[in-house]
C-alpha cells in the first residue's frame, strides 16, 4: 500500500501507467453543478470563464474529485462556425439551427480560426485560471468534439449519415475542414494549460455505426487528428457501445476510452489488455434516482471489476453529470471511493456483487 497520499496528478499518472496508486482516481465531470454552487441561473454561469474556473474550484473542494473540467458546453464548438446555442434552466445547453443546411454549402464553408471566436476564448481564460490555481497538482480536462462526430452538431444526424454513405467527396472535405479546427482547439487548450483532451466520438460507437463503416471513417479522422494534437487524449464515446472496437480504438493513439455503462466493466479492462486506460461508468441517468447507499453499491461494483493493476478512473458514462442528479448522490460516490478505492482492493476477494 502507499504509504503516503498522492496529489491528484500522481493518482492519475500511476494509474495511466496500469500500476496501482493510493485510490483509484474520481472523475466526477459535474459541468452545470458549478452554476448551482454559485446561485446562478446555467445560462449566466456560462456566461463567464471566470464564473466557470471558480464554480470548479468549489466542486473539487467539495467533492475531491482528481481533476477540475472546464467544459462549458458542446455547442460552445458550433458557436465558433457561426451557430447558436438554446439554454434550459435544467440542463445542458443545445445547439440551434444547423450551420450547414445542404450538403452544398460544405463547399464554400472554411475552417473558424480560435482566436477570432469569443466563445472559445472564454473556454481558454477558464483553463489559464485554473492552471494559475492549480499548478500541477490537478489534471485540467480539456474537451474537443472529434471531426468525425462534430458533423451531429454542424448538420444534423440524419443528414450527415447520407453525405457519409451517398456523399463521399463532401464527406471528406468536411473532415479535412473539421480535421484542422478540431487539431487547432485541442492544441489552443494544452497551451492554456490543460493537462489532457477529451476526444468526445459519439458516432464511432457502434451504437451509432458498424464496425466496418468506423475503420474506414472514424478511426480514420481519430488517427490524423490524434497525432497531431500535442498532447494526451481521452477517447469518449458518450455512452455509445465499445466493447467491440476497443482495440481498434486504442490503435488511434488515444490513451484512455471513456466506456458505456451498458456494458461489463470486466470484459472492457479484459479487452483493453492493459493498451489504454478506461474511464467509466456510472450509469449517470440511473444515477438521479440512486440512494446514498445504492451510490455506494455502484461505485464497489464498478471498482470490482476493473480496480485491480490500475489503468482505471471512476467517473459516469456519459462525460457529463445529468443536473438533476442530487449533491447526496454525489457526496456519496465521493465518500465510497475513498472507503472502497484504497489499494490494494483487499476487500474484492471476498465482495459478492
Amino acid at each position: 500500500m502507499t504509504s503516503t497520499t498522492m496529489t491528484s496528478m500522481q493518482r492519475v499518472l500511476t494509474t495511466l501507467g496500469h500500476q496501482e496508486p493510493d485510490r483509484v482516481p474520481l472523475f466526477l465531470l459535474t459541468t452545470m453543478h458549478g452554476a448551482k454552487e454559485l446561485g446562478m441561473t446555467i445560462e449566466h454561469y456560462f456566461s463567464s470563464a471566470e464564473q466557470v474556473a471558480q464554480g470548479q474550484m468549489r466542486l473539487l473542494e467539495k467533492y475531491r474529485g482528481d481533476c477540475v473540467y472546464p467544459f462549458f458546453y458542446a455547442s460552445i464548438e458550433t458557436e465558433a462556425w457561426g451557430g447558436t446555442t438554446n439554454f434550459v434552466p435544467d440542463g445542458p445547453p443545445t445547439c440551434g439551427a444547423p450551420v450547414i443546411t445542404r450538403p452544398a454549402d460544405i463547399e464554400t464553408l472554411s475552417s473558424p480560426k480560435v482566436e477570432n471566436s469569443p466563445a472559445l476564448q472564454k473556454v481558454l481564460t477558464s483553463i489559464r485560471l485554473l492552471k494559475q490555481q492549480l499548478i500541477d497538482t490537478v489534471p485540467i480536462i480539456g474537451v474537443a468534439i472529434s471531426p468525425f462526430s462534430l458533423p451531429v452538431m454542424q448538420m444534423g444526424f440524419h443528414s450527415y449519415i447520407e453525405l457519409m454513405y451517398e456523399q463521399p467527396a463532401l464527406f471528406d472535405r468536411l473532415m479535412q475542414l473539421n480535421e484542422e479546427f478540431t487539431v487547432s482547439w485541442a492544441n489552443a487548450q494544452l497551451e492554456a494549460g490543460a493537462t489532457a483532451i477529451c476526444y468526445f466520438d459519439p458516432v464511432s460507437s457502434t451504437t451509432s455505426i458498424p464496425r466496418e463503416l468506423y475503420l474506414l471513417t472514424g478511426q480514420q479522422v481519430a488517427k490524423r487528428t490524434i497525432s497531431r494534437i500535442k498532447g494526451p487524449t481521452a477517447t469518449h464515446l458518450a455512452s455509445g457501445r465499445g466493447l467491440s472496437i476497443l482495440s481498434d480504438i486504442a490503435d488511434t493513439g488515444t490513451a484512455v476510452v471513456g466506456v458505456s455503462g451498458l456494458e461489463d466493466l470486466a470484459e472492457l479492462k479484459t479487452a483493453a489488455g492493459g493498451r489504454v486506460s478506461l474511464l467509466g461508468n456510472l450509469n449517470g441517468v440511473e444515477m438521479r434516482r440512486w440512494t446514498p447507499q445504492q451510490a455506494e453499491m455502484e461505485v464497489k461494483r464498478a471498482i470490482a471489476k476493473a480496480g485491480q493493476g490500475g489503468g482505471f478512473l471512476l467517473a459516469d458514462n456519459h462525460g457529463e453529470i445529468p443536473w438533476q442528479v442530487p449533491e447526496s448522490v454525489l457526496l456519496a460516490i465521493r465518500d465510497a471511493v475513498e472507503r472502497w478505492g484504497q489499494y490494494p482492493l483487499t476487500w474484492i476477494d471476498d465482495w459478492q456483487d
